[in-house]
């Protein structure tokens, strides 16, 4: 696992001592608790900015968690995808909204998924087929590379993906070209994830390669940002 998972694996186990600690009232090690979890958050956000990269499939686990605003029902809400439409996950990691938003696309839609983990496009075969989802298709690449023609698609998302990607200007370009004039894009980013990006520097990159924010759901610290090409 890179480092900066073991330093949000840290902050996690942090988090858990802590509240247990508090709970058996023993308030000085829940203090110290916390100490370990707010060094362990701000080193794991440290080595993200300076060393960008995938989190690892061993944490693949966490993705399970409920996700709150980021849940695959609030994204369907941003997304509004349509039946028939052609749509790109990048960074699907198990297939939490993958699988779910190409059953709404079904039955002539497609979802195609891509992650530059091959473990990470098992699983999420695997969870599709367990639940009878023929119309994904998970691919191996790079966001930075993509392998589609111009204008393929009607709408591309990312849920706490982009600041993963080592270089994220490149990456918007590559999606501002493969999406349809017509398209739209959603972002979504959390706070608690080591490779947040705020709304203010996302919106600036966006623009720069052609894309227009036309609504943000959520709060500041979890939302979901819907771009369009403009």
């Amino acid at each position: 696992m890179r480092r900066q998972d073991w330093a949000f694996l840290g902050a996690v186990v942090g988090v858990v001592a802590a509240l247990v600690a508090l709970l058996g009232g023993a308030t000085t090690w829940a203090a110290a608790c916390g100490s370990v979890v707010i060094i362990a958050a701000l080193a794991a956000r440290r080595w993200s900015r300076t060393e960008p990269g995938p989190m690892s499939h061993g944490l693949s686990w966490v993705l399970r968690f409920p996700r709150g605003p980021h849940s695959p029902k609030h994204l369907i809400q941003i997304l509004e995808p349509v039946q028939g439409e052609r749509i790109l996950e990048v960074g699907p990691g198990i297939g939490i909204h993958a699988i779910p938003v190409a059953k709404s696309i079904a039955p002539t839609g497609r979802l195609d998924a891509l992650d530059v983990q091959p473990a990470m496009i098992r699983d999420l075969n695997a969870r599709a087929e367990l639940e009878g989802v023929s119309n994904v298709v998970g691919a191996c690449g790079d966001a930075t590379k993509l392998s589609f023609p111009d204008a393929t698609f009607d709408a591309i998302f990312l849920i706490t993906v982009l600041g993963e990607i080592p270089d994220q200007d490149a990456a918007l370009a590559e999606l501002r070209r493969a999406i349809k004039p017509s398209g739209r894009l959603v972002v979504g980013e959390m706070l608690i994830d080591p490779d947040f990006m705020g709304l203010g520097r996302l919106r600036e990159r966006a623009r720069r390669v052609g894309f227009v924010l036309e609504r943000k759901q959520g709060p500041w610290a979890a939302y979901l940002a819907r771009f369009r090409p403009g």
